[in-house]
């Protein structure tokens, strides 16, 4: 470590380099500069005589080795790597960004505090750090809200973990950078014109970090490389799932696969909800102690010979009886605050005379996530289990009290790590299915999320939101901010969950017309999954063949299995690229100011622009008699408000017909269509139709090129399951489309697996159209190729 002498206005200052970066004492708090790679960097500041040891829990990358130098001017210190600089006022103790000498963000003078703060008996701080932005400047993340906005700016949240609100403090710059602030006490984020402020509750210091990637994927990858890689999910995962709330036994799980099956609808997931262990008070027991369930062995084997898998509801709370409440109360594993649910009676509302005793266990304790495994594994992982659906893993905190926050984890006050609570439950089971077997990938379906999720094989669904036109509009920005987060796997309860807004849903049109358009609005989510309380939503549930409404649903799922080459493809580069499946407009647009606050579009994967219809336009009110109801009305074909991107030109999905970017269209959506445009210059693979999604090799795939730009697309393919992908077991096949020579090239395959295909043939279809006919022109060329994994040349 190298001390250096700085004198400012006469008064002796020093900073010392160090192997990682700088630190300095300034005006008595102690500023230390961490490089964590030339694009990254961390800040902590305390004040000076204290100490500052914090082992991260979303971050798990060390501090690099990585070339910087170091200079003084003045009293301005600059860091600078290949990438950025940073600058630190030895005067003030403020902190500056930039990017090649161009000023990206700011701390805003005597913007960090520190609150003297007795957390349950420790002396700590509050801590708060104000950042100066630019006015023009849109940022985005901070993990799933249900407000509708896209980007948040002016804005103020109070963050604390609930069940349709997840919290994450970071947020992403239109400009191309980010900031992670590390701290898991409850949180306030508020920006305004003056500032943009993060206080937290608790911690001995102020620690962030500032990643700048030039554009939103970049950002992303930064978040990821400091906690965390993406894993891939089974391809059955992106299939189409049937929920329930819930199945009352395992003859009606089964028979629902069966329905299915016999309907010729697709369905790769079915999910067994709670209480399939019994009363309440033995919540979560872990075993099949309903009488409803009387082979739960044999219910596993029924769907998996049916070719669909299951996951089943997991809690992290215990009811008295069960064997998890005593092996973990006498760890003092066990809080004491109010959860779910709160009575021992079924019955609604619950009755406190006689209470559940449930109590929510300590996943901060190591003790206690392999208690909670011990179980899970023998109680139901043995039984064939495909995977996890961790609910309430926020967890549901009921009535809660300040003293609530001073119980005692195994890391200190709850409040102190409140928010990573789902951070460390979910971790909890994924690392020890992990460590038991590589054969089957983790995949965990959770209500809540914190920094670093991705990397322990987990889907964030938007929690029990109430069924309405304004919810499904607002799933959409949700959607988007939380991937942002560098979390990309969310999805939501197509339908909704509650449908307390609608009378008679299944015999009310305007929610059909809901149940529809959250549907297809599913069938370009990570997941696709159908989900809700009250009423059951299968599909048979909505009429039959013919009837609008269910061929509208049938429609889309089998999409769904007609998009699974792009969309498992799209998942292999979220794992290897960091790139991102649901993605906001300013991931590829950050150019064209108009796209960057648009909370009603976006693109799933690079390829196709999805604007979800959020406003119902097939009912209208009728009176009859003292009643008013809701019927259908077809009468007149209603249209959607799109806009399309500058930078791009653009296909209309449905008919082909070429548009520019940078212009708004209306576009028809009669009930089955969701307006859905192509970039120009994608190449889009479309699979087989199937029942489940390994039921057909793609050894034929249709290849659609769409003309006028450049593309390329690299198809991806492994064992469909385990981590063997890890291990080098998989292959590509770079598809390249040159649109000057009308040319695809389609390169040699890199790779290989087990029961990998050494030859299949491939269907070109080319969208070519004048721009603004409103005429498409597709050809399909025949012979079709063939491909033996070298290099083929085809000129269209």
């Amino acid at each position: 470590m190298l001390l250096l002498a700085v004198s400012i206005s006469g008064k002796a200052q020093t900073y010392q380099k160090t192997d990682y970066g700088v630190t300095a004492v300034v005006n008595a708090v102690r500023v230390e500069l961490q490089l964590y790679g030339p694009s990254t960097v961390r800040v902590v500041k305390y004040p000076e005589g204290k100490t500052f040891e914090k082992q991260s829990l979303s971050v798990i990358q060390k501090p690099q080795k990585v070339a910087f130098s170091v200079r003084q001017s003045g009293d301005k210190l600059s860091l600078r790597s290949v990438k950025m600089e940073v600058l630190l006022n030895l005067k003030t103790g403020t902190v500056a960004f930039a990017n090649q000498q161009v000023p990206l963000m700011t701390e805003k003078e005597a913007g960090a505090t520190f609150a003297d703060f007795d957390d349950a008996g420790v002396k700590t701080f509050t801590v708060a750090q104000s950042f100066v932005l630019g006015k023009d400047e849109a940022i985005y993340g901070l993990g799933q809200q249900q407000e509708g906005k896209m980007s948040k700016r002016n804005l103020k949240l109070n963050m604390v973990q609930g069940n349709t609100d997840d919290y994450i403090p970071f947020f992403l710059s239109s400009k191309g950078y980010g900031v992670f602030w590390d701290n898991y006490s409850p949180t306030v984020f508020e920006d305004s014109p003056e500032q943009t402020l993060f206080k937290s509750d608790v911690g001995d210091g102020i620690d962030y970090y500032f990643m700048l990637g030039d554009n939103a994927d970049g950002v992303v990858g930064c978040m990821r490389n400091l906690t965390g890689q993406a894993p891939m999910f089974p391809l059955w995962t992106y299939g189409f799932w049937q929920s329930r709330e819930r199945y009352k036994s395992q003859d009606e799980l089964v028979g629902v696969v069966k329905r299915f099956r016999e309907l010729g609808v697709p369905l790769d997931g079915i999910i067994q909800d709670w209480q399939y262990w019994g009363n309440n008070y033995l919540w979560n027991a872990m075993e099949f102690l309903n009488p409803g369930f009387y082979d739960p062995r044999k219910m596993v084997s029924d769907v998996h010979g049916m070719n669909a898998h299951m996951i089943i509801s997991i809690w992290n709370s215990f009811g008295p009886m069960t064997k998890q409440y005593r092996d973990l109360d006498r760890i003092g594993a066990l809080y004491r605050f109010k959860t779910w649910p709160e009575s021992g009676s079924e019955k609604w509302p619950p009755n406190q005379d006689y209470p559940s005793g449930v109590r929510v266990y300590d996943p901060y304790n190591p003790s206690a996530r392999d208690i909670y495994w011990s179980y899970l594994n023998k109680g139901i992982f043995s039984l064939g289990m495909d995977g996890w659906w961790m609910d309430s893993s926020e967890p549901d905190h009921l009535d809660p009290k300040p003293s609530d926050f001073d119980t005692q984890t195994y890391l200190g006050s709850f409040r102190k790590v409140r928010n990573a609570f789902p951070l460390m439950t979910v971790g909890g089971v994924s690392q020890h299915q992990r460590s038991l077997t590589s054969e089957k990938r983790v995949f965990i379906l959770t209500r809540s999320a914190f920094a670093g999720q991705q990397r322990y094989g987990a889907n964030t669904w938007s929690g029990d939101v109430v069924a309405s036109w304004d919810a499904l509009r607002n799933q959409i920005s949700a959607g988007l901010n939380f991937s942002l987060c560098g979390i990309p796997y969310w999805n939501s309860d197509l339908g909704g969950f509650f449908l307390w807004k609608f009378k008679n849903p299944l015999e009310n049109t305007d929610y059909w017309e809901l149940h529809v358009r959250w549907i297809q609005l599913g069938t370009f989510c990570p997941m696709m999954r159908s989900h809700g309380e009250g009423v059951p939503r299968e599909i048979y549930q909505f009429g039959e063949k013919g009837n609008p409404t269910y061929d509208a649903i049938a429609k889309y799922i089998n999409m769904r299995y007609l998009l699974l080459p792009y969309i498992y493809s799209t998942s292999w580069s979220v794992t290897a690229n960091h790139s991102s499946m649901m993605r906001a407009l300013v991931m590829d647009f950050a150019a064209d100011g108009q796209a960057l606050d648009i909370n009603d579009e976006f693109m799933f994967g690079k390829s196709l622009l999805v604007s979800p219809v959020s406003k119902p336009m097939y009912s209208k009110k009728q009176v009859k008699g003292a009643d008013t109801l809701t019927v259908e009305d077809y009468s007149t074909v209603k249209t959607k408000e799109v806009y399309l991107p500058r930078g791009a030109d653009w296909y209309d999905f449905w008919t082909g017909a070429k548009l520019g970017g940078g212009q708004t269209v209306k576009k028809e959506a009669p009930l089955d269509i969701i307006p859905l445009y192509v970039r120009a210059g994608a190449i889009l693979p479309i699979g087989p139709k199937v029942q489940y999604a390994t039921e057909k090799r793609w050894d034929n795939l249709e290849i659609r090129v769409y003309r006028g730009a450049n593309g390329e697309f690299t198809l991806y393919e492994d064992e469909n399951d385990s981590y063997n992908y890890e291990k080098g077991a998989y292959s590509l096949i770079k598809l390249e489309w040159n649109d000057k020579r009308r040319c695809l090239i389609i390169g040699d395959r890199i790779g290989a697996f087990p029961g990998m295909m050494e030859s299949r043939t491939f269907s070109i279809v080319l969208v070519d159209t004048a721009k603004g006919t409103g005429t498409s022109a597709t050809e399909k060329f025949d012979p079709v190729v063939r491909y033996k994994g070298k290099r083929v040349e085809v000129k269209l």
